[in-house]
């Protein structure tokens, strides 16, 4: 008789799916460990900066809410929810815009600054720098000839 060649053993489905798993693991726990790092190193940043110039996080914290908050899609529920109070909201900027207009002309009023008599400023300013031109380019004109 013949000795028969041992056959090639060939990984079965669960030895597959056994590797399959382990690198998942690997790999999941390498991107655990980045992912940590990149936190906690952006985490000592904010600190940082938090230290040096605190109302700039803050801005930029609200920015990147408020970008944040326009990227995501509104739901109903909070359409639902937020009506009265932006429509309060809205209601109240508008009143406090026409109060702020309503009281800066009273002090324009006050101060004469009216829309006619800021005409009549801007065209004495025009027309005195006209008169200041003339009297520059005559001046210039005579010293060119020599006669003064």
């Amino acid at each position: 008789m013949s000795a028969k060649k041992p056959a090639k053993s060939t990984p079965s489905l669960a030895d597959k799916a056994t590797d399959a798993i382990d690198g998942a693991k690997e790999r999941a726990i390498t991107a655990y460990d980045s992912a940590r790092d990149t936190a906690a190193a952006a985490g000592k940043k904010a600190g940082d900066q938090l230290g040096e110039a605190p109302l700039a996080v803050i801005a930029g914290g609200i920015a990147a809410g408020a970008i944040l908050a326009a990227l995501l899609p509104t739901s109903r529920r909070e359409k639902d929810l937020l009506a009265p109070v932006t429509d309060n909201i809205r209601d109240r900027a508008s009143a406090a815009v026409e109060a702020a207009k309503t009281a800066g002309q009273a002090r324009l009023d006050e101060l004469g600054l009216t829309r006619d008599a800021g005409g009549q400023a801007v065209r004495s300013i025009v027309d005195g720098a006209t008169q200041a031109l003339k009297a520059s380019a005559k001046a210039a004109a005579t010293s060119v000839r020599g006669d003064g």
